[in-house]
């Protein structure tokens, strides 16, 4: 950042960041030096970003005050009032230019334009975006293949290719690639793509949802069958029992939180643009449906900064949005898009997803409870008022600067209709890691938990406590050190005595709602929202299958667009449940743990770790892997203990029955040391080279796989990662597993 720009930035406005965004910023938005350390500012990167888009505004007035735009654009980001997505933040003003989260990219029926998506998911991924892809093009399995007298290995083997090609991808450190994989319910694949990911090493850099009809929602109701159609020459392939096919979605989304379900129909009756062409896909968190090459790029309102006198502010949220609808309109201009197609199809609709966070403060300042009926009447009117407002915004727009070029034959393009700058204005996004830097709760999202114990470099433990509940502590009179870590370490409000009983009414976190108001919700917001709404419905551990068939039918009745659900723990014991398993069926009896013999046999592997070398011992009986022994180079000290304490719980699962491969699932990946990990293979931590040792007894050909984190522990940190918005967030160091 050169001097001369420090000496434009208003002053007199600091950026509002806490101490936990300061740590998220210097680790992935703010530029850098080759050595690593920050080359900017916190304040400087804001005003990089607000220098650089606000320079739109030149290309349609060369005497337009761009200095003055940008101090507006500053000033609410600054005060944490509203702010873009990631990508803009990180490379506005930048070389590398590229600031949309959000791609779809086509993937026809040929290896011509699979290699070719393939090859541009590089390079957006590269440039910091994530994709969305419609499979339902690709013929199914085993269909024939004329040009080669072959057949065809059907869609799920070319998404493991897109798949290998993401996780190679670096992303110079910033963001890791994320994927949106669809599939229509009438492909003939539709059983296979939607058990896929009962495999969690399977597809790790996607997330699945299963495109439905109508047609099919309907046959589910009347318990009828429907046609499967193949993609190569519309014909009928077969027929299916509706009601079958989502039973085993329900099934998988219980077990594991995927599939979820888009509903592709509603989607495009609200296509603006159906003469350009039908809307397939959406982007990774499905709140952005996009049409084949097209982009686009999100920011939110911060409510939680929206508020005056315990009321709403309605003349500060309407001046925000008519600024974050210009800025956002002129990203669209400043953008440097990855591919030309892209850049075209872009800038032909214009389209921008302006959104909220910080939902649940808000609520949380009005003292009302998140899923009452009171707050799903405010969540309607404001997103109303959110909507009106940027379609305004962006009427005036398309007055000064012209119309998108598509809105002649959109569904716009209707006598006594004033035209608009942008085919759509508004979307509910994640915001999980940009609430991080905003300091409140993510999009529209119930707070996961009040406080958390964060750990910091040295070992100390802090606890983080949500903002507007640490205020309200305060007021209140309950907030002693041993109240709120009681609470960061898992009480419940209704468990801590010295928590008034009004504040227990109101401080509900994600599991204390029902997921029928959580569905509620997500419809209240939908209502009043252009694209989609990013959100989880969250489920209890003992929710049941039917509880989640409840909720798919509940968003297709409530008008929603797509539904994500999450059983807590259910990722978690997900490898441990098999295929068969069945609550009806009365239990088995228990397996009884192995006796070791005298003598056995065995394997010893040498690993490099942080600590030194680990040498671990694998023996086998019989029957297969029995026990484990681990040594470190460096005897003695934690580290040593640590390990032997690992390897009497790994062979007592063995002994006990359960198969190795959950065990090498688990411990895989976990963290202790830097991300890039030590030796040939990468190794992370102690736990790890054991899972890896495992993994080369078990098939000494494989080469090793990256790890996958299928716990609750975020791979980069070690703190708790957060289930929310269709994505996995750890609020302590801002890592994503959608980017």
């Amino acid at each position: 950042m050169p001097q001369s720009a420090a000496r434009v930035i208003p002053l007199e406005i600091e950026p509002a960041f806490s101490d936990n965004a300061l740590v998220v910023l210097r680790k992935r938005y703010l530029r850098k030096h080759p050595d690593g350390t920050p080359a900017e500012t916190p304040k400087e990167m804001l005003w990089r970003v607000a220098r650089a888009v606000a320079e739109a505004d030149r290309g349609y007035d060369p005497e337009a005050d761009v200095e003055q735009t940008a101090v507006a654009f500053y000033q609410a980001m600054a005060r944490l009032e509203f702010l873009p997505n990631s990508p803009t933040l990180m490379n506005a003003g930048r070389e590398l230019g590229q600031l949309s989260a959000c791609f779809v990219l086509p993937v026809d029926d040929s290896m011509e334009s699979i290699f070719e998506a393939v090859k541009n998911t590089a390079l957006i991924h590269k440039s910091g975006g994530g994709t969305g892809f419609s499979f339902s093009r690709i013929r199914p399995k085993n269909d024939i293949v004329r040009s080669t007298s072959g057949v065809s290995s059907g869609p799920i083997s070319f998404m493991k290719v897109f798949d290998t090609a993401t996780e190679m991808i670096k992303q110079g450190g910033t963001r890791r690639g994320a994927n949106m994989g669809i599939l229509r319910v009438d492909h003939p694949d539709i059983l296979e793509f939607i058990s896929v990911k009962s495999d969690p090493t399977v597809l790790t850099n996607f997330n699945l949802s299963v495109a439905i009809t109508e047609a099919f929602m309907e046959a589910v109701r009347s318990d009828g069958k429907y046609d499967l159609v193949n993609p190569r020459d519309g014909r009928v392939a077969g027929q299916l029992r509706a009601r079958e096919v989502f039973d085993r979605i329900v099934d998988e989304a219980w077990r594991s939180g995927e599939p979820g379900i888009v509903f592709i129909d509603r989607i495009n009756r609200d296509n603006p643009t159906p003469h350009v062409g039908a809307i397939e896909s959406t982007n990774p968190c499905g709140e952005q449906p996009l049409l084949p090459y097209e982009s686009c790029n999100l920011g939110s309102v911060n409510l939680a900064r929206m508020v005056k006198d315990a009321e709403v502010d309605w003349e500060k949220l309407q001046e925000t949005v008519r600024l974050a609808v210009h800025f956002l309109d002129n990203v669209v201009d400043v953008n440097r898009y990855p591919l030309e197609e892209i850049a075209r199809v872009t800038r032909a609709n214009r389209k921008i997803g302006l959104g909220v966070m910080g939902w649940a403060d808000l609520l949380f300042r009005l003292g009302i409870r998140y899923g009452s009926g009171e707050s799903v009447a405010l969540a309607r009117r404001l997103m109303g008022f959110v909507d009106r407002v940027a379609r305004e915004a962006s009427e005036e727009m398309a007055a000064e600067r012209g119309p998108f070029p598509n809105f002649q034959g959109s569904v716009y393009d209707r006598p006594g209709t004033r035209p608009l700058r942008n085919a759509t204005r508004t979307t509910i996004a994640p915001t999980g890691t940009i609430s991080i830097l905003a300091g409140c709760s993510s999009g529209i999202e119930p707070v996961f938990s009040l406080a958390f114990v964060r750990r910091v470099l040295d070992g100390e433990e802090l606890v983080e406590v949500n903002p507007v509940f640490a205020e309200t502590a305060r007021q209140r009179g309950f907030d002693a050190p041993e109240v709120l870590r009681r609470i960061a370490q898992g009480a419940s409000l209704s468990e801590v005595a010295q928590v008034p009983g009004d504040v227990k009414e109101v401080f509900v976190t994600a599991h204390d709602i029902d997921p029928q108001a959580h569905l509620e919700m997500q419809a209240a917001f939908q209502e009043h929202t252009n694209n989609a709404v990013s959100k989880t419905v969250n489920f209890p551990r003992a929710a049941t299958r039917q509880d989640v068939a409840r909720a798919f039918w509940l968003a297709y009745e409530l008008g929603c667009k797509g539904l994500t659900i999450y059983r807590d723990g259910s990722r978690e014991s997900q490898v441990l449940v098999t295929p068969s398993s069945d609550p009806k069926k009365p239990a088995e009896e228990p397996v009884r743990k192995r006796d070791r013999p005298r003598v056995l046999a065995g394997k010893t592997y040498q690993m490099q770790t942080g600590c030194g070398p680990l040498y671990v011992t694998i023996n086998e009986d019989d029957q297969g892997l029995f026990e484990v022994f681990t040594t470190m180079g460096k005897a003695g000290g934690c580290a040593a203990s640590q390990c032997e304490a690992i390897g009497r719980l790994v062979s007592l699962s063995w002994r006990s029955g359960v198969p190795p491969e959950p065990v090498v699932r688990q411990l895989r990946g976990i963290s202790c040391h830097k991300p890039a990990g030590f030796g040939p293979n990468r190794v992370m931590s102690c736990a790890d080279a054991l899972a890896i040792a495992v993994h080369q007894h078990l098939a000494p050909e494989q080469e090793i796989e990256k790890h996958v984190d299928v716990g609750g522990a975020c791979p980069e940190c070690g703190d708790a990662l957060e289930h929310e918005e269709g994505c996995v967030l750890c609020r302590s160091c801002g890592y994503s597993e959608c980017g």
